[in-house]
């Protein structure tokens, strides 16, 4: 049996190959396998071999993972060979058979860490022949110099005998990977412009085509992908995303009957005109983000240090496999993204949270702040805007639940969102306030503005940190109260994280029903407390005061949460009734909750409002069955206009 293993954020495996019936592992250099970190335990885990079978069993204090399932200290589980263990920071593949074990994701890591190589490689014997940085400062776009450039790549290649014998097999390894990345930009570059999300538009530029081309290559390199595309049916597809899905999971298949046509004077142009653009993009662009910004799959994007850049993709986390080829090249390069937005980020302001011209967020932190090296998060905007629909086709949520929170919110009920980092509240707070009646006023306020208001009567407020002197700085708790001076009908706050959530508060008593916000918690009960804790950074109060507060303010809460294989899912919909002095804490219930793990139920539960919904023809009982159809829904131009004044409450 072969056992291979290496850190999660590492290309390069080690191998172990023993007919050993236990296998011992664990930090101590006495254990089979020695896994060095202090985050392993000195005996970490045993696994047996019996009947062909596979076991692992925890015997040290930390946790380990099995596949998708955590194994606490002292559990013993069964699994099969090629299934992945994790014990943090390594991941082990046990195989029972001759082929080394390696999934696509880490086989593509370790192909992007051999490009890389190369590229450094050319990098830094460019760097001995003039300056990249005063380059990229004193000629940016200038085709000119762009073309001087492509010919000094191609002289340095030359000098290293990039092309030559010794780096054949290496060549044969990557072809595959480069030749894939060429149809995915291929794909972006050839779509219609409405296809492409804002960022992707943002990061189009002339260097994806060599300034040195050659024509009869070209037109063979297109005859390649044009070929690539047929075998992969990714013209039956429509939408952009799913084509660049296909080709992501399909296209190892499909390079068998590719490799062929690829000869030797090929394989170099193709490889060579990829260093050219990744190098390009190095000096005058966002170096090894270029393509991971306009990819239409990737939802964030999270730069933990130079060579370790992670993707967010279908809700899942994974190591991109591209890095950076310095920290002073990364530096650069966070430099380039903010001074777009007119920001600064040096040793004097080493953090930045900025927002790019299509809405995504950007956090960048460099030393002395950052450690390991300058650090960089982007969210990505989405270019479609979810609708509730979408929300319950994607299983985030029940029909009878959207239907209960629909008629809430044209009930004018104040909603408080809940939910962990990345679960989606923005995305909720957005479908939320589609409901919202076009004749109302509404005041939306953010730190940085996400929110996509449909309705015409929308003023948007966005705050502002202080200039290089410290002055002028306007934060969400002066924008809250700014705004109740602007005669609102309902108040939408992005997110409540300090004092402004006592304004919050206050502004949903003083007759802004209807009001919306965030707050970051993990429960409907966690989120109470937390607010708790805000209002008392605004201001010392009594707990008893807040808690009333909280109570009169906030009807319905909905908790939003991160499934495992990376779904997001409404959890709880929960009210909060009242405060009791004999209890001395907030009365709340859940009306639907995720009792079976699968998706929302209702409790049984009816809301003390509920009278109200239903005289105003907003809800029916049946909500608590789960029976409601979607086809019965009420159409949006009848809800618009009924009548809301007050707020019905008990």
């Amino acid at each position: 049996m072969k056992i291979w293993w290496n850190k999660v954020h590492e290309s390069r495996r080690s191998m172990l190959e023993t007919d050993e019936p236990l296998i011992h592992i664990g930090r101590d250099e006495h254990n089979t396998i020695q896994l060095k970190s202090p985050l392993v335990s000195k005996r970490q885990a045993i696994v047996r071999r019996e009947n062909g079978r596979l076991s692992l069993e925890n015997i040290g204090i930390n946790g380990c993972m099995v596949g998708d399932q955590e194994l606490l200290g002292g559990e013993t589980r069964e699994f099969t060979a090629g299934e992945t263990i994790r014990i943090w920071p390594y991941s082990l593949t046990f195989e029972t058979e001759e082929a080394a074990p390696i999934g696509r994701a880490e086989l593509e890591a370790h192909l992007r860490s051999l490009v890389a190589d190369l590229e450094l490689r050319v990098h830094k014997q460019l760097l001995e022949r003039f300056d990249l940085y005063e380059l990229e400062s004193n000629s940016v776009g200038n085709t000119e110099t762009v073309l001087v450039l492509e010919r000094h790549i191609e002289d340095v290649c030359r000098e290293l005998d990039l092309f030559g014998s010794d780096n054949e097999a290496l060549l044969e390894e990557i072809i595959g990977l480069v030749l894939k990345d060429l149809l995915v930009n291929h794909l972006i570059l050839e779509s219609n412009p409405e296809e492409l999300d804002s960022l992707a538009r943002l990061t189009h530029n002339e260097f994806d085509v060599p300034a040195t081309l050659v024509p009869e290559r070209e037109t063979e390199l297109a005859n390649l992908l044009h070929f690539s595309i047929e075998k992969l049916r990714l013209t039956d597809k429509e939408d952009l995303s799913e084509r660049i899905n296909a080709v992501e999971k399909r296209f190892a298949k499909v390079f068998p009957l590719v490799r062929p046509h690829l000869h030797e004077q090929m394989r170099q142009y193709v490889v060579l005109r990829t260093l050219k653009k990744d190098l390009k993009d190095t000096v005058f662009g966002y170096g090894p983000l270029q393509d991971l910004l306009r990819a239409p799959t990737i939802t964030e994007i999270m730069v933990v240090k130079s060579d370790q850049i992670y993707v967010e993709r279908d809700g899942q986390v994974e190591l991109s496999g591209r890095r950076f080829i310095s920290d002073k090249v990364t530096e650069s390069i966070i430099e380039r993204i903010v001074a777009r937005v007119g920001r600064r980020i040096d040793k004097s302001q080493p953090l930045v949270d900025a927002r790019l011209p299509d809405g995504s967020r950007v956090n960048a932190i460099i030393p002395p702040l950052a450690i390991r090296g300058p650090a960089l998060t982007i969210r990505k905007f989405p270019s479609h805007r979810f609708s509730m629909d979408d929300l319950i086709d994607l299983g985030s949520i029940t029909p009878a639940a959207a239907m209960f929170l629909r008629a809430c919110v044209v009930n004018r009920r104040n909603v408080l969102v809940s939910g962990g980092t990345g679960t989606g509240k923005t995305t909720m707070l957005n479908v939320l306030s589609s409901f919202i009646p076009h004749k109302d006023r509404i005041v939306t306020v953010e730190d940085t503005t996400e929110l996509q208001l449909h309705q015409d009567h929308v003023v948007t407020l966005e705050s502002k940190p202080a200039n290089v002197e410290g002055a002028g700085e306007y934060t969400i708790r002066d924008l809250v109260k700014n705004a109740l001076r602007m005669r609102p009908d309902r108040i939408i706050v992005g997110e409540c994280r300090s004092g402004e959530a006592l304004d919050m508060l206050q502004a949903m008593n003083t007759g802004h029903d209807g009001s919306m916000t965030t707050v970051h918690a993990n429960s409907t009960d966690d989120v109470m407390k937390r607010l708790e804790v805000l209002v008392l950074m605004a201001v010392e109060l009594p707990v008893d005061s807040i808690q009333r507060q909280i109570a009169s303010a906030i009807d319905v809460v909905v908790q939003i949460t991160r499934l495992p294989h990376g779904r997001r899912a409404v959890t709880q919909i929960s009210e909060v009734v009242r405060y009791d002095p004999r209890e001395n804490g907030l009365i709340i219930h859940d009306i639907f909750d995720f009792r079976d793990g699968e998706s929302l139920s209702p409790t049984g539960y009816l809301p003390t409002f509920i009278d109200d919904l239903i005289a105003k023809d907003l809800l029916k009982l049946e909500f608590l069955y789960g029976d409601w159809d979607k086809e019965e829904e009420v159409p949006e131009e009848e809800f618009e206009v009924t009548p809301t004044t007050g707020n019905g409450r008990h």
